[in-house]
This record gives C-alpha cells, sequence and structure tokens, in this order.
C-alpha cells in the first residue's frame, strides 16, 4: 500500500509557495497578461518551469547546443500556450522549445513530456515506450500518478496543483528538489 507523505503545514507550504510560485510563474507571458491564466496556461508555465527542479542521471548529457524539450504526447489541449511559456526560457543554459510527438518512437528526445489524456487507453504502453529515457512524465489524466506517471496536474477548487508519484521519478533515476516537493498536493511513495 502507498503511503501519501503530506506535504508540508499550511503556512510552511504558504510561504514555499510563495517563492517558489515566484520562479515558476516567472518570466512567462502569464504575469504581463492582467487577466486571469486558463487552467491550461497555468499548466504550460509548470511545465516550462519543472525542468529547472529536476536533476537528471549523469547518463544523459545533452550536447552543447541541444535544447531542453518539452513535449506534449497525444491531443494537444495547450493551443498556443504551450509556446507563449517556453519562450525565451532556459533551464541552465539550454533553451526550451515546445515540440508535439506524432509518433512514440520521437518522444526520446524529450526531458518533458505531457502526456494527454487521449493517451489514457494506452497509458501503460506509453510509459514503457520512455521509461528508459529519464523522461519526467506529467499528466492531468485522473489517476496518472497512481498508474505509474510521476507528476499528475489536479484541480483543488480552481486552482491548478500537482501529486508526484515519488516511486516512478526515483525509478528512471531522476532526483526533484525538495522545493517542488514541498508545492505538492500529495507525494506518494511506497
Amino acid at each position: 500500500m502507498a503511503k501519501i507523505i503530506p506535504a508540508c503545514s499550511a503556512l510552511a507550504q504558504c510561504v514555499a509557495g510563495i517563492v517558489i510560485a515566484c520562479e515558476l510563474l516567472g518570466g512567462t507571458t502569464l504575469q504581463a497578461q492582467g487577466s486571469k491564466p486558463s487552467e491550461y496556461q497555468v499548466k504550460a508555465a509548470y511545465l516550462s518551469n519543472f525542468g529547472k527542479f529536476v536533476e537528471w542521471p549523469s547518463r544523459i548529457r545533452p550536447a552543447r547546443d541541444e535544447p531542453f524539450t518539452v513535449c506534449v504526447i497525444g491531443q494537444d489541449p495547450f493551443g498556443d500556450a504551450m509556446e507563449a511559456a517556453v519562450a525565451g526560457e532556459t533551464v541552465g543554459r539550454a533553451r526550451l522549445v515546445a515540440k508535439r510527438i506524432e509518433r512514440l518512437a520521437d518522444a526520446v528526445t524529450c526531458r518533458i513530456a505531457f502526456i494527454s489524456s487521449s493517451e489514457d487507453s494506452q497509458l501503460k504502453a506509453v510509459l514503457a515506450a520512455i521509461e528508459k529515457a529519464s523522461i519526467l512524465t506529467v499528466s492531468d489524466m485522473p489517476q496518472f500518478a497512481r498508474r505509474g506517471g510521476m507528476i499528475q496536474f489536479v484541480l483543488d477548487g480552481n486552482r491548478v496543483r500537482f501529486e508526484v508519484n515519488l516511486d516512478a521519478v526515483r525509478r528512471v533515476g531522476l532526483n526533484l528538489s525538495s522545493d517542488l516537493l514541498k508545492l505538492a498536493l500529495a507525494v506518494r511513495s511506497n
């Protein structure tokens, strides 16, 4: 049975949330819009910033000029929000680029993969196909984290939050920053 590790106390989470949210959402076009961002604009902002809080295994060494690719596998729910979120952003020295994946074999170049709910019936096969590439998997499909995905977006009231499956993250050799884990609604681990 999986145990749920409480993220942190409400006050500590609020303080950590303010600090990390500035980093997670900073630099995107969301701030300049003045109106409340849509659900998928917020999710795109998270995706464009998750890479700053992940440590990849040493065997994953991108070429010097290789971009940091945030991919969408399946039907794209983001529209232009993904391009807007990655525009001008970097992880380390690598520039972020958004990519839509049509063939699963092309996903091995991704660093972060958002798996669309259109892939729900094929989730097990999708996760198995990309597991060896140490890709951070993210989705908003129901039960994603319980089914082997790493980060699952959930709506908490009208706020976009996320849950983490720490076992799935560790299985592929990734490490998540404690600052990112503090923001999670739940961190699941056996």
